[in-house]
């Protein structure tokens, strides 16, 4: 074969594969939680912690991990405000709970700013599609932090669930 044939080829193949990478769509619908949502996931996780006489802070962000709402109880120590912005990034960005990543703590991963793998961190999710996270940090154990942003949670999902 030819040098000439072989550019030839190569330049009809690209073209070929140019045409069928661009025959998808040209811009994608990204659902995301509204201020009001986030605020009221925020604010139920909050109660639900100081019902129990705790005092935390509660972090909710969108699916790309930006803080949307950041609540501090008046008494939390202000390192709860950060370890719950790291439990919901880390949250977000795995798609799942932190608590079930925690056995992955010493991986290289767990060396990434801002991932923090200890319960307390939930995602939002709605019909398999994840909308941002939650993540509570201030409880006396991880098992209750994630208990009041499974509260926090549980106060959206049904209108979420609903939502066109």
């Amino acid at each position: 074969m030819s040098k000439m044939r072989v550019i030839l080829s190569a330049l009809l193949l690209g073209m070929g594969l140019l045409q069928a990478a661009s025959a998808g769509p040209l811009r994608i619908s990204v659902q995301r939680l509204t201020l009001p949502t986030a605020l009221k996931l925020a604010r139920a996780a909050l109660d639900a912690c100081e019902g129990k006489g705790m005092q935390v802070a509660v972090t909710v962000v969108d699916r790309n991990g930006i803080v949307q709402v950041a609540l501090r109880n008046t008494v939390a120590p202000p390192v709860a405000l950060r370890i719950s912005r790291d439990k919901a990034y880390t949250a977000a960005m795995f798609n799942a709970a932190t608590g079930s990543l925690e056995q992955s703590a010493g991986s290289p991963l767990a060396s990434v700013e801002g991932v923090l793998m200890l319960a307390g961190g939930l995602p939002v999710q709605v019909g398999g599609n994840l909308l941002g996270a939650v993540g509570v940090s201030g409880a006396p154990s991880g098992a209750e932090d994630e208990a009041c942003a499974r509260a926090g949670l549980e106060a959206v999902l049904d209108d979420l669930e609903m939502a066109d």
